[in-house]
């Protein structure tokens, strides 16, 4: 009953990220700045409800009076607003497809960097996953004419950013990501009052406009409660299946509701991506009914 909740939960959090491109198009002539910035300040208090709901301040005092965990909050603040802010500017700028890639390869660059950092050994099937991926982003590289740095930035933000939250003292998710949050809401706060001092428009929005603002923080920390809630029930690896919902909607959304375009040579390029998955997953779960994992302790 546990793991079918689980997937469930999954499928929801993996879900609600991937229709996220609509929600960010519903407001035009927004710059992606504001977008952050509202973004980041709006998680605050819904974050602090959570919190205050689950009576967890001291989780968090606990986190905000060390200093090793306030720059690790820092460092982690910094590349997943990075991720952020070049996933809004894809979502507004006609290149959802491209940022879809990003998610896509984003897996294989975390196994990498498991091997370059922390010396993990990979299966040799994950091996050839690797290197069918490498040369799908350096084929698609060629035909661009230049590097896919959308895609690059989306897979290596969130690859580091991901790195270093399985250190050990790094807490739960919603403490984490509250104290990551504390950490950019002061620069947002700056950015945000100078941009009113400087022209007057940050607080003076239409209401469907502040509205809009005020949702944002809602839609960044429901998705990120339900993959906590997912993964204390079912396997990482289940968890690591699951998250190719997301980019998959995110490519139909693409194509298929914003009209973008993709070429044939283009397409070949991605089709060998996706090759390169199927490879991942298939020694995924291959690895799974062998051993099955246990499941993931994250809170």
């Amino acid at each position: 009953m546990e793991f079918r909740k689980g997937v469930w939960l999954g499928v929801a959090a993996y879900g609600f990220w991937g229709f996220s491109p609509l929600f960010w198009n519903l407001v035009d002539d927004v710059a992606v700045s504001d977008l952050l910035v509202h973004r980041i300040l709006w998680s605050v208090p819904v974050l602090g409800l959570v919190i205050a709901v689950q009576r967890r301040w001291s989780e968090l005092w606990e986190l905000l009076r060390t200093g090793r965990t306030i720059v690790l909050s820092i460092v982690t603040a910094t590349l997943i607003a990075t991720n952020w802010a070049v996933w809004l500017w894809a979502v507004t700028n006609d290149q959802i497809v491209e940022g879809s890639l990003g998610y896509f390869i984003g897996p294989l660059v975390s196994v990498l960097l498991g091997v370059i950092v922390l010396g993990e050994r990979l299966r040799r099937l994950q091996w050839v996953a690797v290197g069918i991926a490498a040369f799908g982003v350096a084929g698609m590289t060629v035909s661009l004419g230049s590097l896919p740095w959308v895609s690059l930035t989306l897979a290596f933000s969130f690859g580091l950013y991901g790195l270093i939250k399985k250190r050990p003292e790094i807490p739960a998710p919603l403490i984490s990501l509250s104290g990551e949050m504390l950490a950019v809401s002061i620069p947002a706060a700056l950015v945000l009052g100078f941009v009113n001092q400087s022209d007057g428009t940050a607080f003076n929005e239409s209401a469907p406009v502040a509205l809009f603002f005020i949702a944002t923080g809602v839609v960044t920390v429901t998705p990120l409660l339900l993959f906590a809630a997912a993964a204390k029930r079912v396997p990482l690896s289940m968890v690591g299946l699951l998250q190719y919902i997301t980019p998959s909607m995110h490519f139909i959304l693409g194509i298929w509701v914003f009209g973008e375009e993709l070429s044939p040579t283009r397409l070949a390029w991605f089709v060998v991506v996706w090759l390169a998955l199927g490879v991942y997953m298939y020694d995924s779960v291959t690895a799974l009914r062998a051993k099955p994992s246990k499941a993931g302790l994250t809170g």
